[in-house]
């Protein structure tokens, strides 16, 4: 237990801590020695005594016990021993020497926030002309509500008595004689408004009671809203990558496999880096995630705490993991600087009246662990832990050519030059061939095991002059999803990635089902 002293102060009685007790001692002897050598010293010591008396009365500490906090706060109120003036003093209360007015809000004399009485005060008028003056702005031209708030966030309250006297200046003897007089120092007793004036300031301390409960309920209703939208976040992200559901990219339905996002960064950045990538993004995500709950929790029950480190802490912290986090990404984005593209081609001699478009290797035959599917399931990539390996689906596009028919297949990746991307597209591997009529199509290609996705792809340009028919197995995953199908009936474009008619025909660059075709062109 803490041991407590007993002092007498202008004759009350005090218990104090030892702490505070110290500070307090140091205190006093620095009031004496300012005020030794003075006229008048040893009543204004008395007077700072009674001072402090009346402060520890209002605010004991816990059981009545002086702590060192109330000691601390006693002189932020008063003053240190350097801010009295030693050479003048009136009925035993120090004096401050003169100097300019420092503009202040005034906590004494406040509608809202006090602009007006602080203005007032430095302008030495009538706070109540410029309130008139703010409403009429506010209602007329819409600019003195702003100008209002900026006042309010950019004067500090007049609260400690230094700053009473930088916001008083030479009147603030004046100030301190009348808040002897009378524990509650009212506008109407400083600045003896006249009837008028009382009348208007009664009038806005009215609208100023309604606009705080408006501005109260709006601002719970703020708090309210950030609170439920940080938790959302907090439990959306715990589902997503804790409980791994239901996973950052599905095909949306539940019968395919869903993929868990730090799965899916192993086979994109160097897996060393991984757990930090996560690490640091749970950073950058909770941090200002829990910011904006606690300030939520502020808005609706309208508290204030000492949490300037704290906050302060947070944000270093915030601003050094978004920071890593970035440089991480960047160095991991630097090997998808370059872009290289390759491609090989089969020309059709004779470009036959119908072209059957078949499956090689299937990727129903596939053995994978994970599957992505996005796009309308227009691009797909299926994932081997095992193997390391990773099979992504190729696109297929049909145009129309009046030159030479042809199959062309071009890949593309990156790399960290052109010559690494140049590699990786040569390691792509994807298997196609034509033979007399028949086109044979692979539904996927290989990235080789143990190498990470580059941003690699493979496009299969099928080039073939108009009027030719095309019969697709149904068996075949490849998606024509870079031209639109066209519909005579309808006289309007669609897309399709699995039609019942598997007969099209190509006219005019559009694939148009080939309802109209007789049988023996079939």
């Amino acid at each position: 237990m803490d041991k407590t002293i007993n002092i007498n102060i202008s004759g009350t009685l005090f218990k104090i801590d030892e702490d505070a007790y110290i500070i307090l001692r140091d205190y006093l002897q620095a009031i004496n020695n300012r005020f030794r050598n003075t006229q008048g010293g040893p009543e204004t010591v008395e007077d700072i005594e009674s001072r402090i008396a009346e402060i520890f009365q209002s605010r004991k500490g816990q059981a009545g016990v002086i702590t060192k906090v109330c000691v601390e706060e006693m002189i932020a109120t008063i003053g240190k021993p350097e801010d009295f003036d030693q050479n003048e003093t009136v009925t035993g209360t120090p004096v401050y020497t003169s100097q300019a007015k420092k503009m202040y809000r005034n906590p004494d004399d406040s509608i809202i926030s006090g602009v007006c009485g602080g203005i007032g005060i430095y302008l030495n008028t009538e706070p109540v002309l410029f309130r008139i003056l703010f409403v009429l702005f506010t209602v007329f031209f819409g600019i003195g509500f702003f100008i209002y708030i900026a006042l309010w966030i950019a004067l500090p309250a007049a609260r400690t008595d230094i700053q009473k006297r930088e916001m008083y200046g030479d009147a603030y003897n004046t100030y301190k004689s009348r808040a002897r007089q009378s524990d509650v120092y009212t506008a109407s007793e400083r600045n003896s408004s006249s009837g008028i004036g009382n009348a208007f300031n009664e009038i806005f301390r009215a609208l100023g009671k309604v606009c705080f409960i408006i501005l109260r309920i709006f601002l719970i209703f703020i708090g309210i809203t950030l609170v439920f939208t940080g938790f959302a976040v907090i439990v959306s992200f715990f589902m997503l990558f804790v409980f791994k559901y239901p996973g950052a990219i599905s095909t949306g339905t539940f019968s395919q496999d869903l993929i868990y996002f730090p799965d899916l960064l192993n086979y994109i950045v160097n897996p060393s880096v991984v757990p930090w990538i996560i690490a640091l993004s749970i950073i950058a995500i909770l941090l200002p995630t829990i910011a904006v709950i606690y300030w939520g929790v502020k808005m609706i029950f309208w508290f204030r705490a000492k949490d300037g480190l704290l906050s302060l802490i947070c944000f270093v912290i915030w601003v050094a993991s978004v920071s890593a986090l970035s440089m991480i990404l960047f160095h991991e984005g630097i090997s998808f600087a370059q872009t290289s593209r390759s491609s090989s081609q089969i020309f059709m001699s004779d470009t036959p009246d119908t072209l059957h478009v078949i499956s090689g290797n299937k990727a129903s035959d596939l053995k994978f662990d994970k599957e992505i599917s996005f796009d309308n399931e227009t691009h797909a990539i299926y994932i081997n832990d095992g193997s390391k390996e990773l099979y992504l689906r190729p696109n297929l596009y049909v145009n129309s050519s009046d030159d030479d028919a042809k199959v062309e297949v071009r890949k593309r990746s990156s790399g960290h030059n052109r010559l690494d991307a140049k590699r990786k597209t040569e390691e792509l591997q994807y298997n196609y061939s034509l033979k007399n009529d028949t086109l044979t199509l692979d539904d996927y290609f290989t990235i080789p095991s143990g190498r990470r996705w580059s941003a690699d792809d493979v496009h299969i340009n099928l080039n073939i002059p108009d009027g030719t028919v095309l019969e697709f197995d149904k068996n075949t995953a490849i998606i024509c999803h870079s031209f639109c199908f066209y519909d005579d009936e309808t006289d309007s474009d669609y897309a399709s990635d699995e039609s019942e008619n598997k007969w099209w025909i190509l006219k005019n660059g559009k694939l148009r089902p080939a309802k109209n075709i007789n049988a023996k062109q079939k």
